[in-house]
């Protein structure tokens, strides 16, 4: 009977293998951790401090007008254009109508600072009550919570189009169901001296991330031309990626002016 001889190379080279195998096999697992912890940051740690910070907000904004802001809406909370570009500003009509006196106090209003959170937007159907601020840097406003406004589009309550762009996922996903709201479902739009009411009247449910005729004074998509208006009028534009978790298209939510109530 023979019996085998193993050589001191072979099993140094056994050890090796093993060795090697092992650490593969606590690099994965440590991976796959840091992935995880990622995740979790992103989908729910980002959320959780962005909503704080964003209630926060709106609440030294009701202190500063005086604290006559609306009641919390309830209900389940709901990327947004990143861009960061502007679009031409809106371009004045006569004045008409009922609209009279919300132009006179649109006008009135001061022209924010970059990045000043100075309005609140309030959507019942979503439960959704956020500040809103000038701009759309991720940075210093959507991924604070908050909406961000096109520079260069209407104000609230203006002639032309008050454009606004808000988080899908993470940092506190202001507009993730967007898509749910319907026809006649109420945007309210607070500002320091008056509260606008605007009816949700039409929805782009999907179009490119450089359609920049969604927020133009008169919107109209330019990727697909049978979305939009032809005539002047008193617009809001939500804007939000689509579809979630990616940023590769716009998802677009209008409505019209219907009201104006100012502060008492």
């Amino acid at each position: 009977m023979r019996v085998p001889v193993v050589q001191h190379t072979t099993r140094r080279q056994r050890a090796r293998r093993r060795r090697a195998l092992w650490t593969g096999g606590e690099l994965l697992v440590t991976a796959g951790l840091v992935l995880l912890l990622l995740v979790v940051h992103q989908l729910w740690w980002t959320n959780r401090e962005a909503r704080r910070g964003a209630e926060r907000k709106v609440e030294a904004l009701e202190r500063e007008w005086g604290g006559g802001g609306t009641a919390p809406v309830t209900g389940q909370p709901d990327q947004g254009d990143d861009s960061g570009t502007s679009v031409p500003a809106a371009t004045p009509q006569p004045r008409t109508g009922t609209h009279n006196s919300q132009q006179t106090t649109a006008a009135a209003q001061p022209r924010p600072s970059w990045s000043q959170a100075y309005a609140i937007l309030t959507i019942p159907r979503l439960g959704l009550r956020v500040p809103v601020a000038e701009g759309v840097s991720k940075q210093n406003v959507l991924n604070k919570g908050y909406v961000g406004h096109y520079r260069g589009t209407g104000q609230p309550g203006q002639v032309g189009n008050f454009a606004l762009a808000g988080h899908r996922n993470t940092h506190g996903e202001p507009f993730r169901y967007i898509n749910r709201l319907q026809a006649k479902d109420v945007v309210e739009v607070e500002t320091k001296t008056a509260t606008y009411t605007y009816a949700v009247d039409r929805t782009l449910p999907q179009t490119s991330a450089r359609d920049s005729g969604v927020v133009r004074p008169i919107p109209r998509s330019i990727v697909e031309p049978r979305y939009g208006y032809s005539e002047p009028g008193y617009y809001i534009t939500l804007t939000t990626c689509t579809p979630e978790y990616t940023s590769r298209y716009r998802l677009v939510v209008w409505g019209k002016l219907v009201s104006m109530r100012p502060r008492s």
